[in-house]
């Protein structure tokens, strides 16, 4: 006799298969992005001044740029250099080769600090730095920039004219500094300095 067998529910035999993960194809060969790292310039630089120059020629107008550039290490160097072309790029690498070669050493003390006041003047800017230790820089304009960058602390710089000129504001504070440079480095007075204030230096130093 045979016994007939009870059918099985269909809907509790189905089984789901998860889905496998797959790689996909080529991810195997992919290479990583190369990491381009931008090589970090030999001394900290700050923009002076940028304006634009319109000269007239016969064939038109012909437009430059004027670039005048900050530099210095944060350790007692600093330097200050212009550049024109016809494209900032041009203007700003002709500026940072010239303020290079302008770059000289300040005297300072074990603090960072100037060992006596200093007055300068260069066209209508005048300026006078002065120590005073513990009570950190004071300054303003452009002249805060360049005792930044030379790394000078704690001193008092005073502008004692209106004149809203950064260019020549940064002058006077090279010029300024550059009366505390160190006598063994004196040979050549750079561009910013007017002849007759490069032999009063000179003598002064002496």
């Amino acid at each position: 006799m045979d016994t007939a067998k009870p059918k099985q529910n269909s809907t509790n035999t189905k089984t789901f298969n998860k889905p496998t993960s797959q790689k996909r194809e080529g991810s195997d060969n992919r290479k990583s992005r190369p990491s381009f790292e931008r090589p970090k310039p030999e001394f900290d630089q700050k923009m002076v001044s940028i304006r634009r120059v319109t000269r007239v020629v016969a064939g038109g107008r012909r437009m430059t740029f004027a670039v005048a550039i900050a530099i210095g290490d944060k350790k007692g160097s600093v330097g200050l250099g212009t550049g024109k072309g016809g494209d900032t790029a041009i203007a700003i690498t002709k500026a940072l080769r010239q303020a290079k070669k302008n770059m000289f050493k300040i005297k300072t003390t074990k603090e960072m600090s100037i060992a006596h006041e200093v007055s300068a003047k260069f066209s209508s800017s005048q300026l006078t730095i002065r120590p005073n230790y513990g009570k950190g820089l004071v300054s303003g304009s452009t002249v805060r920039d360049m005792l930044i960058l030379a790394g000078i602390k704690n001193v008092t710089a005073k502008l004692h004219s209106g004149s809203k000129n950064k260019l020549n504001n940064a002058r006077v504070a090279y010029k300024a500094l550059y009366m505390l440079k160190e006598k063994s480095q004196i040979k050549t007075i750079p561009f910013v300095v007017p002849e007759a204030v490069a032999e009063q230096i000179t003598e002064e130093v002496k």
